[in-house]
């Protein structure tokens, strides 16, 4: 255990900063009495997505008012934080906004045809996130 990392707990309203615990698969710290303790005191589950970690040296973006804890971390658990907690390019976002104009271009139509094949304008909501004005609105126009 070679490397530091600091857990905190994102306050509510916050812009999400570093990586979510759980984000970053399994790291042997996430399981001493101590991290357990800390998270229980905050009633936080490790999995919540206010649980967040950074590696050493960016502290600087840990909010203030964070509650924060250091966590000794592997070699291997380092350059895991790192690349969770590493800017995504804007290349890759791109992409990934393209991809999802290309699967939510022709909503109307999934949702057109998961009606006729029986599923409740109430589960398609569930399902999808949609609005379920938008689903009548869908089938109506």
């Amino acid at each position: 255990m070679a490397d530091d990392a600091l857990l905190f707990v994102l306050p509510e309203r916050h812009p999400r900063l570093g990586a979510a615990l759980a984000s970053v698969g399994e790291l042997e710290c996430a399981e001493t009495p101590a991290v357990l303790g800390w998270l229980h005191a905050h009633g936080v589950p490790a999995s919540s997505e206010c649980v967040r970690i950074v590696p050493s040296g960016a502290e600087v973006l840990i909010p203030d008012d964070a509650e924060r804890l250091p966590v000794p971390l592997s070699e291997e658990e380092t350059v895991r934080v790192e690349q969770a907690c590493a800017p995504r390019s804007v290349t890759d976002m791109e992409s990934e906004l393209l991809s999802f104009r290309d699967t939510t271009q022709d909503w109307q139509s999934l949702v057109h045809r998961a009606l006729t094949s029986g599923i409740p304008a109430q589960r398609i909501a569930q399902l999808t996130g949609l609005d379920p004005q938008d689903i009548a609105q869908a089938v109506d126009g």
